[in-house]
């Protein structure tokens, strides 16, 4: 491994079946007034709202909620969140959905003290929080974005039509705590849950498609995408096998906890491309990375051909015997493909909405991250995603 680097992840996690007891040993730490946050109401049909409520309750809480979070949280819902936070004198922020609940908790906690707009100061200008911030906890109730562990928060902004990441860098920002029950993740629509899990797959391979070294990470990525892969063809067959869930779910918040991004550059234009997308079409983010993964891929193989036939070899078992590189390197490709399909996932940008009179709004609206195998250039962004259309 190479460089210095340093690494603290202060999350607390409870996992199982009886993981949310754990609330009442986590309430107490932290002031009366708490803010119950949300989505569209699925926590209230599967009976998780009531069991949190009776908890908070127990617990003397004096609760106010903000609901209706959608799946790409927008700056307006940020600015109605912060209203709410502030109206309640709020001690505690209780995140109790999937990942896009969990990264919009983690903007109202950053936000509510912000004398500036938030949007301009953590989205535009990517500053960091000095003001006091209110702590935050996760109960889990869908995978794939791990950011029950981590100090991500994406916010969209429909009228910019820009969809960005803040990656804050004091992990005080990270959840104190998190809730992982697997059994709150099996009433998930199927479409949500291969999104989750690409989504999972994707931050692995975000992590794993850089640098040249031998890095102890990359090992750790490949066990991590093995498991993935393993797990998500049972559960594509049984979405009730508990095993299989759990072991996704656990997956997923190793994925993108800083673990496995330490003592390497990471790539990330995956998910800046989906990202870009997902502002104009609104569309799933999972399926949005899915849809622009193999083009981009594609077109950094060559720069990057030692990983990607290393990624052949030892993720999908491709027999290197008697092929070049670049055979072995699609041929791990070409199985990833296959994979992908199995699974159903969205496989081109046009079946989630987007035009071809879309594309150069889209590259306009993509960042250009350089810690990949090729800093790309506008135009290899419209290619890549014009090939993404078909």
């Amino acid at each position: 491994m190479l460089g210095n680097f340093s690494y603290c992840n202060p999350t607390k996690l409870y996992f199982g079946e009886d993981s949310l007891d754990n609330l009442n040993i986590e309430l107490p730490k932290y002031g009366k007034n708490v803010i119950l946050i949300y989505g569209g109401g699925s926590i209230k049909k599967n009976g998780i709202y009531d069991e949190v409520v009776e908890i908070l309750k127990k617990n003397g809480k004096n609760v106010a909620e903000i609901s209706g979070v959608m799946p790409n949280p927008t700056v307006d819902k940020l600015y109605e969140g912060i209203e709410t936070a502030r109206n309640h004198n709020a001690d505690f922020l209780l995140a109790v959905g999937g990942g896009s609940v969990c990264d919009y908790a983690k903007a109202v906690s950053v936000s509510v003290n912000c004398k500036e707009d938030p949007w301009e100061k953590y989205y535009i200008r990517f500053e960091e929080p000095d003001c006091e911030t209110l702590p935050v906890g996760c109960v889990l109730t869908m995978v794939g974005t791990g950011s029950e562990m981590n100090a991500g928060s994406v916010i969209t902004n429909h009228k910019t039509k820009q969809k960005i990441g803040h990656v804050f860098a004091d992990e005080n920002i990270m959840p104190k705590f998190a809730v992982l029950n697997p059994k709150y993740t099996l009433t998930l629509p199927h479409y949500q849950m291969v999104s989750g899990i690409y989504d999972i797959f994707n931050h692995i391979c975000e992590q794993y498609f850089s640098g040249e070294d031998d890095n102890t990470s990359d090992y750790i990525s490949e066990g991590l995408m093995r498991s993935v892969i393993y797990s998500s063809r049972i559960a594509n067959k049984d979405p009730q096998d508990y095993e299989a869930r759990s072991n996704i779910m656990w997956t997923a918040t190793w994925a993108l906890n800083t673990l496995v991004s330490r003592g390497k550059s990471t790539d990330w234009m995956v998910h800046m491309l989906g990202q870009s997308v997902g502002a104009y079409t609104d569309a799933t983010h999972g399926m949005t990375l899915a849809a622009v993964s193999l083009p981009y891929y594609r077109h950094i193989l060559p720069y990057g051909l030692q990983k990607f036939k290393r990624f052949a070899v030892n993720v999908w078992d491709v027999d290197p015997s008697g092929k070049t590189d670049e055979q072995v390197a699609e041929e791990g490709l070409q199985a990833m493909e296959n994979w992908m399909n199995e699974l159903g996932l969205v496989m081109n940008i046009s079946q989630l909405g987007a035009t071809e009179d879309m594309i150069e709004g889209i590259a306009d609206g993509t960042l250009i991250m350089p810690g990949g195998y090729k800093v790309l250039e506008h135009d290899e962004i419209v290619e890549i995603l014009k090939e993404s259309l078909r």
